[in-house]
């Protein structure tokens, strides 16, 4: 009994080690996948370029390096650490100038690839070089790699992530060293999947060899762990399906196409063609020409016995020789005229109607069917609350309630909610007028000839006599307001500007045709007959009206050099020597836009 006891005492201890070792292991992988990327806060360190050479100023405008070398790349603008370029040497400085990272040869920052950012190189690590090899090392002079790597490049999409290439074969790795994926493939790809909430974060990785056929297809998720082989004639993610952790991979083996579901089958590689139709969650499967529907649990909610399905808003639409058959989304027939379709809404409340019978025209239903606007509109499309835009049949906009009362007059040639606030913003073509509306449509400000900015939190609509500020309400905000760290502001008096402090006393007499605000480096651009010149936040001309800029943006100043942005976003700072070389001088407005999504597709 006592000899049973203790075998059962060491099974138990055993079995208790082994778990602890596993939740060990467990913890150590994860901890060596994870990294941080660092953020910038602050912009410290800018390029200075003069007659084709490079150097660097700080954010007050001194010389830290002379303009002396080739090029200078600052990879990250909030440490002292300069990238020099002379001929086919790199040199590495500090704020002293002084050379550092001297133990490492050819050290260079490693560029971003397809990051829409103005930072553009990782700003942690660089690369190096010894005997023809790459490793890492971060900005302290701490080595994170040997030298084993034959290249080191950024992953495309995913900052913090390096492919690395190793006797030919390619990997990825992370900032920290790590490895992500095995370096054992002829090729890798990041498969495009976005959120905006994280960004790339979810992508997983497409991984191929080359085999005697073509190249080979696998998949990799996002915390390393292969899906599948590297088997399949063609693959790609579906990114349209929003779920982090579950990956839909549609895949073809011998021209025959599937759907997986991370590792598992969903639809069977039978079919000729697949497409995901993202505002239903419902895939369009094609077999010996004849389509069908499946639904995102795989199954086939309406057989492959028709010639032709259209996905119409809530409605299939599917037609054989013997006519049109309508289905819901579940796949049940709906008793509906062939000639309507129904679009959802982002309210429950609405649904739009388009009816094709006589002409395209579309109304408005409600969730129980019933008639709230008549279809009498060339377009319409839900706005927010109560509201539509609607097209008449001079394709004019304008805004329409759920009363069919007109709310904004159609006769505007673009009209559209303002990405991020509750502000509307129209516009006509023929006179060159922007107007603005609350979320009430009440009319804000109406301008000629104005550009708009989208801040961080308020909207700033200008054109070349006026600006005028918003918050994201609509509530008109003053010059004080926006720019709260400021010590002096711009004021008109008659037809000239000059600067005041916040009580609205003149600190600098308004004898300028155009002046900025200060920016946060506490330089303001004045315009004096078409010329540009610079004034500090102590009201000082630092340098009179000197440079004949691009009138279609305001420039940017740091002490007596202006900013040129170029490329993708990156820019440096220039003097009037360069002024006939610019090549597109910006503020860097940020207008609403749509993030890229890309579908990374790949095939033999």
């Amino acid at each position: 009994m006592k000899r049973n006891f203790i075998i059962r005492n060491i099974i138990i201890g055993v079995l208790v080690v082994a778990i602890v070792v596993a939740i060990s292991i467990y913890f150590i992988n994860k901890n060596a996948k994870e990294y941080e990327i660092e953020k910038v806060s602050t912009y410290n360190y800018f390029v200075l370029k003069k007659d084709n050479l490079s150097g660097v100023i700080d954010r007050s405008g001194n010389t830290i390096v002379d303009t002396e070398f080739d090029n200078v790349i600052i990879p990250n603008p909030e440490k002292a650490l300069y990238v020099c370029y002379e001929g086919d040497n790199t040199k590495v400085l500090n704020e002293r100038k002084e050379e550092i990272l001297t133990d490492y040869q050819n050290v260079e920052p490693i560029q971003l690839q397809n990051i829409s950012s103005d930072l553009k190189y990782e700003k942690s690590v660089l690369k190096y070089e010894e005997n023809g090899k790459f490793g890492l090392v971060n900005f302290d002079g701490k080595r994170i790699t040997k030298p084993i790597y034959e290249s080191i490049e950024g992953l495309p999409y995913k900052e913090g992530e390096l492919l690395v290439k190793q006797d030919g074969k390619y990997g990825v790795i992370n900032i920290k060293g790590n490895k992500l994926v095995d370096i054992k493939y002829d090729k890798i790809t990041v498969d495009g999947y976005y959120t905006s909430e994280n960004n790339y974060k979810f992508a997983g990785y497409i991984i191929s060899n080359t085999t005697d056929e073509g190249y080979r297809y696998g998949y990799i998720n996002h915390d390393g762990k292969i899906l599948l082989e590297p088997e399949y004639n063609q693959l790609s993610r579906v990114i349209g399906i929003k779920d982090d952790e579950n990956a839909y991979i549609l895949c073809a083996r011998n021209g025959q196409f599937g759907i997986m579901k991370n590792d598992e089958e969903l639809i069977p590689n039978e079919y000729q063609s697949i497409e995901y139709d993202e505002s239903n969650k419902l895939f369009t499967i094609e077999k010996s020409k004849k389509f069908g529907i499946a639904n995102l649990d795989g199954n086939i909610i309406v057989p492959t016995e028709y010639s032709q399905i259209d996905i119409t808003g809530i409605y299939l639409y599917a037609k054989n020789a013997q006519g049109t058959t309508v289905y819901n989304t579940s796949g049940t027939q709906a008793n509906i005229d062939t000639n309507v379709a129904i679009l959802n809404t982002p309210n429950e409340k609405y649904k739009i109607r388009i009816d094709n019978s006589n002409g395209t025209k579309y109304g408005v239903i409600n969730k129980e069917g019933e008639q709230v606007i008549d279809e009498k509109y060339n377009y319409l499309e839900y706005l927010f609350d109560n509201y539509f835009i609607a097209s008449n049949e001079q394709s004019k906009l304008g805004v329409i309630d759920d009363d069919d009362n007109v709310k904004i007059e159609l006769n505007n040639d673009a009209l559209q909610k303002i990405e991020g606030t509750n502000v509307i913003q129209a516009s006509t073509t023929a006179d060159n007028m922007t107007k603005l509306y609350s979320k009430d449509m009440t009319e804000l400000c109406q301008m000629q000839n104005a550009k708009v900015e989208v801040k961080d939190n308020y909207i700033k609509i200008s054109n070349d006599t006026e600006t005028r500020y918003f918050d994201k309400d609509g509530k008109e905000l003053k010059n004080t307001e926006v720019y709260p760290n400021n010590t002096l502001f711009a004021k008109k008096e008659g037809d000239k500007w000059g600067f005041a402090d916040k009580n609205g006393n003149t600190v600098v007499e308004a004898k300028y045709d155009k002046v900025t605000e200060f920016n946060e480096y506490g330089f303001a651009g004045v315009r004096l007959d078409g010329k540009w010149g610079v004034v500090n936040s102590k009201g000082e001309e630092v340098l009179a009206p000197t440079y004949t800029l691009n009138e279609d943006t305001e420039p940017y100043f740091i002490g007596t050099y202006y900013r040129v942005q170029y490329g993708f976003g990156e820019f440096y700072y220039t003097d009037a020597n360069n002024a006939q070389e610019q090549e597109t001088i910006t503020t860097q407005t940020v207008e609403p836009t749509t993030d890229e999504i890309v579908d990374t597709t790949v095939s033999e």
